[in-house]
């Protein structure tokens, strides 16, 4: 889900309401830690990406459109889902890879579905590794520090 993109959305204020919430987001004096356990996409995955750290579990993905969504808009055929998402690199490995996120976590053998305890102690590993790293900064340092993680985003060269 994603937010509604009619014009009764926009007269309202919504595009307003978003900007104002992702920079608020990136003035948070304290750290900021995402972790995508499943599907982060649409519009919310904006606000996910504004964080210090941004970690996914290692068979979750995450991008601003649906396979499926992309596919209807590029292809005008939403059973190109498949060739979309390849296109789209919006696994963790994929992000991991371009530099998109700080890194993965592992899940259970079969997935986090399957023993979600052992999931949710991986998770825990993560963030309080994160909260170590990020704990002893200053306010300025963790502003500055998301701001640049922005800044770096999308230089790279496609393969």
């Amino acid at each position: 889900m994603g937010a509604y993109p009619g014009i009764d959305a926009e007269e309202r204020g919504q595009a307003e309401a978003i900007a104002n919430n992702l920079r608020e987001m990136s003035r948070l004096g304290v750290p900021v830690i995402t972790i995508v356990i499943g599907e982060g996409g649409s519009g919310g995955a904006l606000g996910l990406g504004i964080a210090n750290r941004v970690y996914m579990l290692e068979n979750a993905y995450y991008s601003v459109i649906s396979p499926e969504s992309c596919a209807a808009i590029i292809y005008r055929d939403s059973g190109r889902a498949a060739e979309a998402a390849q296109a789209l690199r919006l696994t963790a490995v994929d992000l991991e890879g371009l530099g998109l996120i700080d890194g993965l976590i592992q899940e259970p053998a079969e997935g986090a579905h399957t023993d979600p305890n052992k999931a949710a102690d991986f998770v825990k590993e993560t963030i309080q590794k994160a909260l170590a790293e990020l704990t002893p900064l200053s306010r300025e340092a963790l502003i500055e520090g998301r701001y640049n993680k922005f800044r770096r985003m999308g230089n790279f060269f496609a393969e």
